[in-house]
């Protein structure tokens, strides 16, 4: 059973201007719904692309969005600043109305769109935990059935009768977000105010947010742009691009068609400012087990990172390494070249190449981005470092075999190596 069903919704925005800017111009705005005709200033409204110079000073912050959300789903929207996210949740959350479309929801909603929203500063904690109840549309008594979780879960205590407006801002979120996650409600909208908590809180809401969906069949509409929240909490994920609707599907697939966007595959490096007096980075690629250079790695081959360049002194005590990242950033490995760490032979042109093999089998599905350096053999400090210009994707194609067995969900982790299993 779907909870929420939104229709043609868009946005329509003047910029650096409250109404249309004018009286003139608002007067005649009512005056073509009154006739029930199309406001006037929304042919001229350009697409939400924070990248280019606009023309005019209308703008859709949202333009003809079209989905539907069921009843217990957890519903990730992502994309970039600016993308329309924000306003999105503000629609459904009722806090703004659309310039066109209709929403339709089934039960009450609880928002968390900015950090303390629906505070008084000037009241207690209890105060506020009752009067944000109560906007959100429970009675006394829900209230107080839930009161002590909602303490508990926030981790106020012993501030429970300060004003909130000596609270820090992350234990204004965590109260907050404990209001909106005990009650009872339908639906749960939380937008980006999660990173102001600390790392155990994050985790902390990510497993309420689990639990409500899982456990209790309400719904969860969640903004991020912490991809690693999206692949434990969200089931589908919503794209949002320019304001348009890109992409509604799977989360995983989803994710993928996002961070490819953001980091295309890029398997080639050339150096052009990468040098100091006696060493010069030249270029750096990825190859396949063919010599091939592929940006796109199946997780059954081999493949090689591989660099060239010019040691300018001989007997330079250096030596090689490598960094690979995922895409959030997590620092997957380090490797270094220590069985060369004398460039000494006297060579005409003074040209190396180096190559680091990672085995097949090894890493997990995903993007990653990869680093060098060349290192002083002394100090151990790099003496040249590029990073992350090397942009690769591993895939499976579910043939041969391979780490993941029959396995045929999103599988976890960051490496997915073949491992010695015995029984007795």
């Amino acid at each position: 059973m779907n909870v929420i069903q939104v229709e043609n919704i868009s946005k329509l925005y003047r910029l650096g201007q409250v109404g249309t800017g004018s009286i003139f111009n608002d007067v005649n705005r009512w005056w073509h719904g009154v006739r029930g005709k199309e406001d006037p200033y929304m042919r001229v409204g350009e697409e939400n692309d924070r990248t280019q110079k606009g023309k005019g000073d209308y703008v859709w912050a949202l333009k003809d969005i079209n989905f539907e959300v069921a009843q217990g789903e957890v519903l990730g929207i992502i994309g970039r600043n600016g993308a329309g996210k924000s306003t999105l949740l503000k629609i459904l959350s009722r806090t703004t109305a659309p310039t066109t479309g209709t929403i339709k929801v089934k039960g009450r909603i609880a928002s968390l769109l900015e950090v303390g929203t629906g505070f008084h500063p000037e009241l207690s904690g209890r105060d506020n935990i009752f009067m944000n109840g109560t906007i959100l549309g429970m009675n006394r008594s829900e209230i107080k059935l839930k009161f002590d979780e909602i303490v508990e879960f926030a981790g106020v205590t012993r501030y429970l009768d300060t004003p909130v407006k000596r609270y820090s801002s992350g234990m204004y979120v965590r109260l907050a977000f404990a209001v909106a996650a005990h009650l009872e409600s339908e639906i749960l909208i939380v937008d980006e105010v999660l990173a102001v908590g600390d790392a155990e809180f994050q985790k902390k809401c990510l497993g309420k947010m689990k639990d409500v969906s899982e456990r209790q069949g309400r719904t969860v509409l969640f903004v991020s742009h912490n991809i690693d929240s999206h692949k434990e909490l969200s089931q589908n994920i919503i794209l949002l691009q320019n304001g348009k609707l890109s992409l509604k599907d799977d989360s995983s697939k989803v994710l993928e068609n996002y961070l490819l966007e953001k980091g295309k595959v890029n398997p080639f490096y050339e150096c052009f400012d990468d040098h100091t007096n006696n060493l010069e980075f030249l270029n750096i690629w990825v190859e396949n087990q063919s010599g091939e250079i592929r940006g796109e790695i199946d997780v059954l081959d081999d493949f090689f990172i591989c660099m060239r360049y010019k040691v300018q002194v001989v007997n330079l005590k250096i030596y090689l390494g490598i960094n690979i990242y995922t895409e959030t950033g997590v620092h997957v490995l380090s490797s270094h070249d220590l069985n060369q760490s004398f460039r000494n032979e006297n060579r005409d042109n003074r040209l190396y190449f180096s190559k680091c093999k990672i085995p097949k089998n090894y890493l997990n599905e995903g993007v990653y981005k990869i680093s060098v350096a060349i290192l002083d053999s002394i100090t151990n400090k790099p003496l040249i470092y590029i990073e992350e210009k090397i942009t690769i994707k591993i895939f499976d194609t579910f043939s041969g075999f391979s780490a993941r067995g029959n396995f045929r969900g999103i599988f976890p982790g960051i490496v997915r190596p073949i491992l010695d299993w015995q029984t007795i």
